[in-house]
């Protein structure tokens, strides 16, 4: 069963044609890969799932059976969608544990006047979000800074927490945006561990756009190719590899088939 379909997706930048007719297919309960190289549209499928966006006219995104075409972002997420940024949207001042908080805040059992008019219930509440939050960043390795600055975090505890705060929004889809951006090779094996809990560990359907080939091939039960905004492949990892017009969009025709293969799979 399909958590996302986009049918005939498109998106224009004046006379740039960012996306045209893209259809892909995402199955609920897997992990989907999205690679093409520089300027394929990959960020801009983003985008345009997160509302962040408006596709073109005769553009259609279905998201658990509701069209999310013409949503507001803020809805998109009530829906079940979150999301992770290339670049780093973190509060650095506050804390590890606060910036969590901020993902779950669209869950909020209680409104802005509660906390005079229910103190007792709203501690409470608030207790055990926070009791849920320690024991999300304790799979993700991190309850032991939970009272650090993000600040004072490493870039690649920055990229764990920034996943943190979208697990934190309890989506039914998790949408990664190039994850493994600067992370050392020990931070990418765990990067690869880490998405394929997420699975099992909280339901989720991952949907990973990734530069760092590994990460993908290793981790996505399917993948879809675009180049110069349209899905020119679509398949399981080994089919994506051995795909003639997906060598040729990453590297060229400056190598033989068989050399560049290699250079993929590695």
């Amino acid at each position: 069963m399909a958590l996302l379909e986009t049918k005939g997706l498109s998106k224009s930048f004046g006379g740039v044609q960012a996306l045209q007719d893209v259809d892909v297919h995402i199955e609920e309960g897997s992990i989907h890969g999205l690679i093409g190289p520089n300027g394929s549209g990959k960020s801009t499928f983003f985008n345009v799932i997160s509302g962040v966006y408006r596709p073109d006219s005769g553009s259609s995104v279905l998201f658990d059976n509701h069209e999310i075409s013409q949503l507001p972002p803020h809805k998109i997420t009530e829906l079940g969608i979150s999301r992770t940024f290339q670049l780093l949207r973190l509060f650095l001042e506050m804390t590890v544990l606060e910036n969590v908080m901020v993902g779950y805040h669209c869950h909020t059992p209680y409104g802005f006047l509660s906390p005079i008019l229910q103190g007792s219930k709203v501690r409470e509440a608030d207790e055990k979000i926070q009791d849920e939050m320690i024991e999300m960043l304790q799979f993700l390795g991190l309850a032991s800074y939970a009272n650090l600055p993000a600040g004072e975090l490493s870039g690649g505890q920055r990229r764990l927490l920034s996943l943190g705060r979208a697990i934190a929004m309890k989506p039914k889809l998790l949408l990664l945006d190039e994850p493994g951006a600067g992370l050392s090779p020990v931070n990418v094996d765990h990067l690869m561990h880490t998405i394929l809990s997420l699975k099992e560990k909280y339901k989720l359907t991952v949907v990973v756009v990734e530069h760092i080939l590994k990460v993908v091939m290793n981790t996505c039960e399917r993948i879809t190719v675009l180049d110069h905004g349209q899905k020119i492949a679509e398949g399981s990892p080994e089919e994506v590899k051995n795909d003639h017009a997906v060598i040729e969009a990453y590297l060229g025709r400056e190598m033989a088939d068989e050399d560049i293969r290699q250079v993929i799979r590695a």
